[in-house]
């Protein structure tokens, strides 16, 4: 195979340039030492932002998240406690409200509507059928505006297969909870679960061969990284010692992740399949699925293949019982507890999980160096739920946390009861340098964010 050359003319390593082997593609991340010196301060500090959304499904026990006081002396509630060791790095935010995924007429449907509504700000259409309407979502704005730089305009994943037909909300089809993702009012953006058809997307399509040298490859157990070690090995002697040791952390970041995925795909299930979608490949424990589709979303954006991301813990109306943290239980069933304080502490009990894996992802880009500084310096990271205090759908009171990008953080930011939702997705959305004075109902910015 003919080399591509790794340097451009003047000797410059673009923030794009790739490292090529048979089937496989590897975006590398910034390495200052290949970045003349008179272009390095500039570079460095002018690194581009970017946005990763981490949706919890069925909302949270609002109580139990919503901190006493406003500031930055708040008492860290139960379902915060899991990532109180980020506290200086995140601010809670509450007050916020979706108006648009209020009934307006429409009967019974709060899943399907406060879903469809939490990043685009539009009352979805009721249907059950094929004419679906929406509106476009904030990823997508921001998508639209930096996907042109980026291998990929946008990353959508999740970790539940979809449901594909028919309504899962009364009225509602399932598309609405499915997803967040809109390019379009009528054209959603599906999510991916299996992680090694997002490995292949972001690292190389083996598809892409004939089916001999596939079944070549895959009887050897050859990695892709095999068909660019070789690259790398002629890169490393140019650099300095810490971008050589970030190009072997990178490296050794996607192997341990298909080494994952492999393990993974050998994995086979004794439980009753025949009446849920579970495509083969998808690790069975919750934790290990999970945390390989962050460990992706990370690789993805420190190579700077995308700039936006969007992650679902769930499908909204989520059925998954946790038995491994002692909660049989269907989530959904418990978000409707009625009072029920025995339902009410396993509905906790899944809150704080789920917040502990939006701990990770905090864990992962604050420790994922990018440049001087890491990958949350550059990140702006939104985590919340289309519902606030589930057992009442209530779509008025929204729970919301904000980190990364420079934003001040260790304070909870208590709006004015009914702020409008869209306040704060205009205010990630001009964060991320698209210029725009409105989005969805906003009134405004929200301002307490930059105070």
């Amino acid at each position: 195979m003919k080399k591509r050359p790794l340097l451009s003319t003047d000797g410059v390593l673009s923030r794009r340039s790739l490292l090529r082997g048979l089937g496989a593609a590897i975006s590398l991340p910034v390495m200052e030492s290949l970045i003349p010196s008179a272009l390095a301060n500039t570079a460095l500090e002018n690194r581009p932002k970017k946005l990763s959304v981490f949706y919890i499904p069925n909302g949270l026990r609002m109580p139990k998240f919503t901190p006493a006081t406003a500031g930055s002396h708040y008492e860290m509630t139960p379902i915060l406690e899991p990532i109180a060791r980020h506290r200086a790095s995140f601010s809670v935010i509450t007050g916020l409200a979706h108006y648009n995924a209020n009934a307006l007429g429409d009967g019974p449907g709060s899943h399907g509507r406060s879903c469809g509504a939490y990043l685009t700000g539009a009352h979805p259409r009721r249907t059950e059928g094929a004419d679906i309407l929406c509106g476009i979502s904030m990823d997508q704005v921001i998508a639209n505006h930096l996907g042109q730089h980026t291998q990929l305009a946008s990353l959508e994943l999740g970790i539940e297969p979809p449901s594909l037909l028919g309504s899962c909300d009364v009225g509602y089809s399932c598309t609405y909870t499915n997803t967040l993702s809109w390019r379009s009012p009528t054209a959603p953006m599906p999510v991916a679960v299996k992680p090694g058809d997002v490995f292949e997307r972001l690292f190389g399509d083996t598809s892409a061969l004939d089916e001999k040298s596939r079944q070549a490859r895959l009887a050897t157990k050859a990695s892709i990284l095999d068909f660019v070690l070789e690259d790398a090995a002629r890169l490393s002697p140019r650099l300095g010692m810490n971008d050589r040791r970030k190009l072997e952390e990178y490296l050794d970041s996607i192997r341990t992740v298909e080494q994952r995925i492999q393990k993974a795909t050998l994995q086979t299930s004794d439980v009753d399949t025949s009446q849920i979608n579970l495509p083969a490949g998808i690790p069975q424990d919750f934790v290990e699925h999970v945390r390989i589709m962050i460990d992706l979303q990370v690789l993805a954006l420190q190579s700077d293949m995308t700039r936006v991301s969007t992650f679902m813990l769930g499908r909204e109306l989520s059925n998954r019982s946790y038995v491994e943290i002692g909660v049989p239980d269907s989530h959904h069933s418990l978000s409707h507890h009625g009072g029920d304080e025995a339902k009410i502490d396993k509905l906790v009990k899944i809150n704080q999980h789920h917040i502990a894996q939006f701990g990770y992802l905090l864990d992962r880009l604050g420790n994922t160096a990018d440049g001087e500084r890491t990958l949350l310096d550059s990140t702006l990271v939104m985590a919340g739920a289309s519902l606030g205090e589930p057992n009442v759908h209530d779509n008025m009171d929204l729970p919301a946390m904000v980190a990364g990008a420079g934003l001040r953080g260790g304070r909870h930011i208590q709006e004015p009861k009914d702020t409008p939702m869209c306040n704060l997705l205009l205010s990630l959305i001009q964060e991320m340098g698209v210029p725009v004075d409105s989005f969805g109902d906003s009134t405004g910015p929200l301002r307490a964010l930059y105070a």
